[in-house]
């Protein structure tokens, strides 16, 4: 199962972003190694949902040197607009949480 949709792959993406630039592997290990497992993105879901936000304007892309003296590395980092939209889908995200809270707490009867 991978619970990752649009919407909260655009979220899981650039909170990863929101303490610093990374490359997309590096966003990857990130967003998978964060969730404990549970998500389980793939470099085929990544690149086209980078691409969407680059397009978007949340997000700016640029080449660097590698670190470790490879390949030029292809660095994500996000821009102002990225940031308000990150804030604007943290609070919808704990309006939605509220709202299934309460529904399901008081289903289990607590």
């Amino acid at each position: 199962m991978n619970p990752l949709k649009s919407g909260t792959l655009d979220l899981a993406l650039l909170a990863s972003l929101e303490e610093r630039p990374r490359y997309g592997l590096e966003i990857l290990a990130h967003v998978n190694g964060r969730s404990g497992g549970l998500f389980d993105m793939r470099e085929g879901s990544l690149y086209p949902a980078l691409s969407r936000l680059v397009k978007a304007g949340w997000v700016e892309a640029e080449w660097q040197p590698s670190d470790k003296g490879g390949a030029p590395r292809k660095v994500y980092r996000l821009t102002d607009d990225g940031r308000r939209a990150l804030g604007e889908k943290k609070q919808e995200w704990r309006t939605l949480r509220g709202a299934l809270d309460a529904l399901l707490l008081r289903r289990l009867g607590a």
